[in-house]
């Protein structure tokens, strides 16, 4: 897991991550403001997790930017945690909020292996 917490302080400045973990899983935090379900789009592929996002912003026609530091665009590639490869994760965003939840694979039961002579 910290191969992808320290991942995490690569991202922009203006992008807050947090990452906790449970016994099952582990649950990605990012503060997209500004986004939506519409325009957020994740993927795990091999080792990697992919978050492609947008947001949407509206400049009143009497305005123009002075200065523009709310980017309109996400795009990063993380390393997924020790264990995980994205086969049943889920997301949910709300409010610009989006968590992720990375299950764990399950751990192999103990297993008696026989010996011949």
């Amino acid at each position: 897991m910290s191969t992808l917490r320290d991942a995490l302080r690569d991202l922009p400045d203006a992008v807050f991550a947090d990452v906790l973990e449970s016994e099952d899983a582990y649950l990605l935090v990012v503060d997209l403001p500004g986004a939506s379900e519409s325009t957020v789009d994740v993927s795990a592929e091999g080792n990697r997790l992919t978050i492609e996002a947008r947001r949407e912003k509206s400049v009143p026609a009497e305005f123009d930017y002075v200065e523009e530091e709310r980017s309109l665009f996400l795009d990063v590639e993380l390393p997924l945690p020790p264990g995980v490869t994205g086969a049943g994760a889920d997301g949910t965003i709300d409010r610009g909020v989006l968590e992720l939840r990375l299950p764990k694979a399950e751990a192999t039961p103990a297993t008696t292996i026989p010996v011949d002579e």
